[in-house]
């Protein structure tokens, strides 16, 4: 059966982020073409959600898979919805275990 993939509002943050610093440091169109391609390929996650590596040590049902080795994508996969929720997207080396391992705010 097919998933849906959904983005959250961080990880769409964290978009226009990556598009926003490639366009300032190389070329606007360099960067609209590199995040449609990071997008194609969470959209992808529709047919093969469970491809990333498993990463409950950060949070229950965290998976995390990369995009050319440049990009790492976090996201929960809702088995019982059928869906792909993207909750991040981090691009050159960035630490994304510190902010899975930070607590909630309150």
């Amino acid at each position: 059966m097919s998933y849906v993939v959904a983005f959250s509002p961080e990880a769409l943050d964290r978009l226009d982020a990556i598009e926003q610093y490639i366009a300032e440091t190389g070329s606007p169109i360099t960067a609209a073409r590199y995040v449609d391609a990071i997008v194609s390929y969470c959209e992808e996650l529709t047919q093969f959600p469970l491809r990333g590596r498993q990463r409950d040590d950060l949070m229950m049902n965290l998976r995390i898979t990369n995009y050319r080795g440049n990009a790492i994508i976090a996201y929960l996969v809702s088995e019982a919805s059928h869906v792909v929720t993207v909750v991040g997207v981090f691009y050159g080396g960035q630490n994304y275990d510190s902010i899975f391992q930070e607590p909630p705010p309150e």
